[in-house]
């Protein structure tokens, strides 16, 4: 009977703990559960402002900005809910910085390319909406976020590349300059007039309102190929404009020296039977 007895007072003994933990920490833990879901809507709220204000200010910053202080703001409502909850800050602090040293040791490429995002937002060498050409690959420049950075090429595919790689490799912004000369070469026949293609390639040019008057173009005999007289043509365009404009160019060309009887040459061979008796 006493065993029972005191069974009994230890049972009654532990249900008075419990209440009494349950009622001196469930309004903290329900506090902290209210501060963690209104604390979440808010930085999400914040971050949806802010990213609609950089989106108009500018793009390049808009996705790394807002995905930093997102992380920021959700670490330090972490670090507030556990106060409220009755973890000592200091430890979790602690805690929390053991764990990130962790992960950093773990993830030192993404740590890379972490540093490579903020050395790209700080010296600039390319911004959302540029056209580059890095990593072999080719494209317009459609988000820089916090760890990589995304292009999309003009086959339609999407490319993710790492902001380590592009902050430590060379790369070359078709858009940097609002004008870009485009080089071109036709070849004629030795036997052709040099003056009369010229002339017809010159008119060609200033004919189309995409080729810039200044700086002038350029048309000289860039060199004496094995069966043809090689013109080097120069010519600038707004940056927009080149390819459309070397395209058009390749086809009109071909169709003037044609009408004005200007061959273009082509490889050839000439081959000497022997008939042996």
């Amino acid at each position: 009977m006493d065993d029972l007895f005191g069974a009994e007072g230890n049972a009654s003994q532990l249900m008075d703990q419990a209440i009494t933990l349950i009622m001196a920490y469930a309004p903290k833990v329900v506090l902290a559960i209210v501060t963690l879901v209104v604390g979440l809507w808010l930085i999400n709220k914040f971050i949806a402002v802010l990213d609609h204000k950089l989106g108009q200010k500018d793009p390049t910053l808009n996705k790394f900005l807002c995905g930093l202080f997102s992380a920021i703001l959700k670490i330090l409502l972490l670090i507030s809910v556990a106060s409220m909850v009755g973890i000592a800050t200091t430890s979790f602090i602690a805690i929390v910085g053991a764990a990130g040293l962790a992960v950093g040791l773990a993830l030192q490429g993404s740590l890379a390319n972490f540093a490579g995002g903020v050395l790209i937002l700080i010296f600039k060498p390319f911004k959302v909406g540029d056209v580059i050409d890095a990593q072999g690959y080719l494209g317009s420049v459609r988000e820089i976020t916090i760890l990589y950075t995304i292009v999309d090429t003009f086959d339609n595919r999407r490319v993710v590349i790492p902001n380590g790689q592009l902050a430590n490799a060379s790369l070359t912004n078709m858009s940097a300059y609002e004008t870009r000369r485009c080089d071109m070469s036709f070849g004629i026949g030795y036997g052709d007039d040099i003056d009369k293609a010229k002339s017809v390639i010159k008119f060609l040019i200033e004919e189309d309102d995409r080729a810039l008057s200044d700086p002038a173009p350029m048309i000289v005999v860039g060199g004496l190929g094995e069966s043809s007289v090689d013109l080097t043509v120069r010519a600038w365009t707004k940056s927009g404009d080149l390819w459309p404009f070397y395209w058009d160019m390749q086809e009109k060309v071909k169709k003037a020296f044609d009408a004005e009887g200007i061959s273009i040459p082509f490889p050839q061979r000439d081959v000497h039977m022997h008939q042996s008796e």
